[in-house]
């Protein structure tokens, strides 16, 4: 299951730095698939959209800090729990019950988003 961050977010920023895979923005950014990770291909995201590594996405929210789903790992393969929700003084980082994947789907997103 991907994470989400909900509009309880006081916009600290204490998430952002913590993800391994550069998977969290501020609010009103564009993101892009290479940020923080070795993709530097076409990417097909989970809704069959394909983008290059490089392409500014629009932001997901413009409000509060977001998390791109494509990215998240829920930190598998870097730490025992997600460090996002980990650090969260609000507890605002949960589990996104529209994005549920299993331990095996996350470690081959990582693997695929970091070539490891």
């Amino acid at each position: 299951m991907a994470i989400k961050i909900t509009e309880e977010c006081i916009n600290c920023g204490a998430c952002e730095p913590e993800c391994p895979n550069n998977a969290i923005y501020e609010g009103g950014l564009e993101w892009r698939m290479s940020d923080g990770t070795s993709v530097s291909e076409d990417y097909e995201l989970m809704d069959g959209r394909i983008v290059g590594a490089n392409d500014q996405n629009k932001p997901i929210s413009n409000d509060i800090y977001f998390i791109v789903t494509d990215k998240c790992t829920e930190c598998k393969g870097f730490h025992e729990e997600p460090q996002c929700a980990a650090v969260c003084p609000v507890d605002c980082c949960v589990p996104d019950e529209d994005h549920v994947d299993s331990e095996e789907f996350l470690l081959a997103r990582k693997k695929k988003l970091h070539g490891e």
